[in-house]
């Protein structure tokens, strides 16, 4: 018998099919469609970065400055998105969609209210953060004026985030990488117009840019919007139970907040020491960080599609089928891993030449594509691993991981790479800190798994055998 259930009031029937078929088949059609959104969107940030970067090298540090507060935001949304996506996944795995719809809806008001929330704090905060981070001058103002136009589409952004994870959570593999790629093509196609000033509209600078990405997630949001409420039927008109679900969603939720607000703080940081070196230095690190994410979307996509498969197997009782999807998942990272570190030593620093031709900006990337990927399959470790911690419902093992990175390896050793190298050190304790943590996270995601299985089924045996 089908383990699908039939959705209620019409609609799509969820797509549970997870618990049955090919593990390597399923691992592959999530990561490809997942690998295809963060693929537009990360060449929707590195075309943003050509675009700005003819407009001038304090231009283009404004928006490098601008980089850790737009992924902490996206970084909170995202953990919103995960907490849900964790509870809706089991959910439906045990085929419960009409306690998943009330899961969707409320977690749609969960994430509306939290963004209106950040940019009534944001507007008023941005120039001392910046200034902390070392925004002076020209680029301050450069920066604060991209900010202040991105920071007002942030709940459309954040709804959109939040729903693509949903529409993971319920199987459906395809539309959210369709829909990241039509919000990333939109953006490459506002840019230039709002930036330069054609068609009759004036020349907007940084501002444009921003705009540009403003435009293009609110016509995203519409589409995801349009899937949950019409196709999907997932959007119910009820407030009941609101503070209970929003309780489920926040257990697992905010510390995966934290965890990949960590992230971004770490950047932050780091962007903060970099900045002794100069804009060019600053400007340089952003688009390395530009065109070293999309190599590196691969594992971090391979993370993300694994979370809704661990999480409707585990709910269906398939324990076999998680490990088998952590094992795949692992050996894919360290290969892709391999593969993606010759191909920035390779590349890297000519593409940059590309976007720039300011020397001391393409010298600050072409270092760091000869340290940084080689880190990437063990970044890609940690991201799986984290994703089926959050998948279980056991939020606080990445958190520790998270914070045990920050804290006692990558700052120290970023500072003390700083004091001896220069900022070639500060890109060489990214990479170190990356491999330990990966590691240390891999191998305690399997004793966890093992240990919680065990349980599970001595329980099992106890009930049947009493």
């Amino acid at each position: 018998m089908s383990d699908r259930s039939q959705p209620t009031g019409g609609g799509r029937s969820p797509a549970t099919g997870f618990t049955e078929g090919s593990v390597t088949r399923h691992l592959l059609n999530l990561t490809g469609f997942m690998v295809m959104g963060f693929l537009a969107m990360n060449i929707a940030r590195l075309a943003e970065a050509a675009f700005v970067g003819l407009l001038g090298t304090a231009e283009l540090a404004a928006i490098a400055y601008n980089f850790p507060i737009v992924m902490g935001l996206g970084a909170a949304s995202r953990g919103l998105g995960i907490g849900a996506s964790s509870v809706v996944a089991r959910s439906m795995g045990s085929g419960d969609r009409e306690g998943s719809a009330v899961l969707v809806t409320h977690c749609l008001w969960l994430t509306l209210t939290f963004t209106l929330i950040c940019v009534a704090l944001g507007i008023p905060f941005a120039e001392p953060l910046f200034r902390v981070l070392g925004a002076r001058d020209e680029v301050l103002l450069l920066t604060l004026d991209y900010f202040n136009v991105w920071i007002l589409g942030l709940p459309m952004f954040a709804l959109s985030m939040v729903g693509t994870s949903l529409l993971r959570a319920t199987g459906d593999a395809k539309s959210p990488g369709f829909i990241q790629t039509l919000g990333s093509i939109l953006q490459i196609v506002f840019a230039p117009p709002l930036i330069f000033g054609w068609f009759g509209i004036p020349p907007l600078g940084v501002v444009g840019a921003a705009l540009s990405h403003v435009l293009a997630r609110v016509i995203s949001f519409g589409f995801t919007m349009y899937l949950f409420a019409f196709r999907d039927r997932l959007i119910v008109p009820t407030f009941d139970g609101l503070l209970p679900a929003w309780r489920s969603i926040l257990h697992v939720g905010l510390p995966a907040t934290m965890t990949n607000l960590i992230g971004p703080v770490s950047n932050a940081i780091i962007i903060r020491l970099l900045s002794s070196h100069g804009a060019a230095v600053v400007a340089g690190f952003g688009i390395a960080q530009r065109v070293d994410s999309i190599v590196a979307m691969v594992v971090i996509s391979l993370g993300g599609a694994a979370a809704p498969f661990i999480g409707q197997n585990w709910g269906a009782g398939h324990y076999d089928r998680v490990r088998e999807s952590l094992r795949l998942a692992n050996r894919f990272s360290l290969a892709w891993g391999v593969f993606a570190a010759i191909l920035m030593a390779a590349i890297g620093g000519p593409l940059v030449s590309l976007i720039n031709d300011d020397a001391q900006v393409i010298e600050t990337a072409t270092v760091f594509f000869l340290i940084v990927p080689f880190s990437i399959g063990f970044m890609g470790l940690n991201n799986v691993a984290s994703a089926s911690f959050n998948a279980l419902g056991q939020p606080m093992p990445p958190l520790v991981l998270a914070l045990s990175r920050m804290i006692v390896l990558y700052v120290p050793l970023a500072i003390l790479g700083d004091y001896l190298y220069g900022y070639a050190g500060i890109f060489g304790a990214t990479a170190l800190a990356n491999v330990i943590n990966g590691l240390a996270a891999a191998y305690w995601n399997r004793v966890s798994i093992d240990n919680s299985v065990q349980r599970l089924q001595a329980a099992s045996a106890s009930v049947n055998g009493s």
